[in-house]
């Protein structure tokens, strides 16, 4: 009796147990449901074109899949009409400069391979049924493994690397199959025509059908980069030199997203070189020719990251427990502010060229105005004398300075090379404003001035206040007339 009550009272229990582990599980289910659905809405709203281009690769499949289920069609192709929806499914890709790049690569390689494997299989028939396997062996031997030797070249890996594996397979496939050369042709062309049938799809729905062009993808990129450096600059001055003009704590580098956007730059190489090279497969679109020097952007890519890497070590300086003297921090505040400011302001401009595809001379006075306070800074930084005690204190701030310096020096290349781009692609003269940008308050001088009068008009007496408006005034009139703008004329 006792042990029937001591099972009936664990029965409840095991039961409660059960439905709580249940319980348990189904709410566990249901927040990883929510944080996929999550994650899936933030992937599309990222970049609302993949969705777009999964709902391509969606149509892209039932069109080739509808033409396979035609009668006529299956009854001239069989089961090789199968060809068409795999190539699709591998050609497919995000970009029209991917798409292009695989379809062509494929077909070509697939024809390529198909005659040359006929033509093996014909020249092997003549040595008889026990020397056709050894040449056919011999062939498979020399020509996979020069196909495999080319891969190692950088140039032709970047551009025909899918292409030579789809050559070697081809090529395999068909000197090896067992077929006669009479079946051997028919099977080589219904291979061909369905990978033609299935690229061409591919490719009429990547350009017609919201086309994502990987050149201007790479246009906007070289871009946002150098944005990020500007932003990076700007705001490095006031945020590193805060503790010298204010009691306020500097706060944290992580609570300002603005001054960490430029690390995604540091690893953008491989993006850029991907983009750059299916850029070159893409025909005219927009305002991109078809020879568009897409080398170019890589070359200035690299000099962005060689400033970014600099940027990173200035980063590090401004939480860093080693601060300078407020005194030396305040000596080189003025020289290391302009710096950054016309640097960033540069940066700014050349990222504004590029996108308007215009003429950047007119960041060369940007460069010009932090050269200047380069050279303002190298001087206080040699008439400093210091004690040998309070030297290590003020090696911070001196390596900023020197960091600073070289940044000028990247922020040079940069622009040269944007100069270059300009000259390639034959970018547009911009208008030059008629003042200087270094003299903003110079727009619009008036000049006021006090004379007599040699006729009275109208019976007043007294003195008439003449206003002159120009835009230029001599050098030796600035300050006079600045200082002392009742001065007679």
């Amino acid at each position: 009796m006792d042990i029937e009550a001591i099972a009936q009272e664990r029965r409840p229990r095991s039961l409660a147990q059960g439905l709580s582990s249940l319980r348990t599980c189904l709410v566990k289910c249901k927040d990883k449901a929510v944080d996929l659905g999550r994650s899936i809405k933030k992937l599309g709203q990222d970049d609302p074109r993949r969705v777009i281009h999964s709902l391509k690769v969606g149509l892209a499949l039932t069109l080739v899949s509808l033409i396979y289920y035609v009668r006529p069609f299956y009854d001239s192709y069989g089961i090789s009409g199968m060809w068409a929806v795999l190539t699709v499914t591998v050609v497919f890709e995000f970009t029209v400069g991917a798409t292009l790049s695989k379809g062509l690569n494929r077909g070509f390689a697939t024809f390529s391979a198909g005659a040359l494997g006929v033509g093996a299989q014909h020249l092997a028939c003549l040595f008889g049924e026990e020397g056709e396997p050894i040449v056919l062996g011999v062939l498979v031997f020399l020509l996979a493994g020069a196909a495999t030797f080319t891969r190692f070249f950088p140039r032709i890996k970047a551009r025909y690397d899918y292409g030579i594996l789809i050559f070697i397979l081809t090529f395999s496939m068909v000197t090896v199959s067992g077929y006669r050369v009479e079946k051997l042709l028919e099977l080589a062309h219904q291979r061909l025509s369905t990978i033609i049938i299935g690229g061409a799809t591919c490719i009429i729905v990547s350009i017609f059908l919201c086309p994502v062009w990987a050149g201007e993808d790479l246009h906007k990129l070289t871009i946002l980069h150098l944005e990020k450096l500007a932003i990076f600059l700007e705001g490095f001055g006031s945020e590193y030199f805060q503790s010298v003009n204010e009691d306020k704590p500097v706060i944290s580098t992580e609570e300002k997203t603005f001054l960490l956007g430029y690390k995604s730059i540091l690893t953008s190489k491989n993006m850029e070189e991907s983009l750059a090279n299916f850029a070159r497969w893409e025909p005219r679109h927009g305002r991109f020719q078809f020879h568009h020097p897409w080398k170019q952007y890589l070359k200035i890519g690299a000099l962005v990251r060689q400033c970014a890497y600099r940027i990173e070590a200035l980063n590090g300086y401004l939480n860093s427990d080693l601060q300078a003297p407020p005194t030396f921090k305040k000596r080189i505040q003025e020289p290391c502010l302009k710096i950054t400011s016309e640097s960033s302001k540069a940066l700014t401009m050349l990222a504004s060229a590029i996108k308007l595809m215009t003429d950047p001379s007119l960041a060369s006075l940007h460069l010009h105005n932090s050269e200047i306070a380069v050279d303002d800074l190298k001087i206080l930084l040699k008439t400093t004398s210091l004690e040998d005690t309070e030297l290590l204190s003020i090696v911070p701030a001196a390596t900023v300075a020197s960091i600073l310096i070289q940044v000028v020096k990247c922020v040079e290349e940069i622009y040269q090379a944007v100069n270059e781009l300009s000259d390639l692609a034959n970018f547009k003269s911009a208008v030059k404003p008629k003042v200087s940008p270094e003299k903003p308050q110079a727009q619009l001088l008036i000049h006021l001035g006090v004379v007599k009068p040699v006729v009275n008009i109208g019976g007043n007496k007294g003195d008439v206040v003449v206003t002159v408006l120009d835009d230029k005034i001599p050098e030796n009139e600035n300050n006079s007339r600045a200082n002392y703008p009742d001065q007679p004329l």
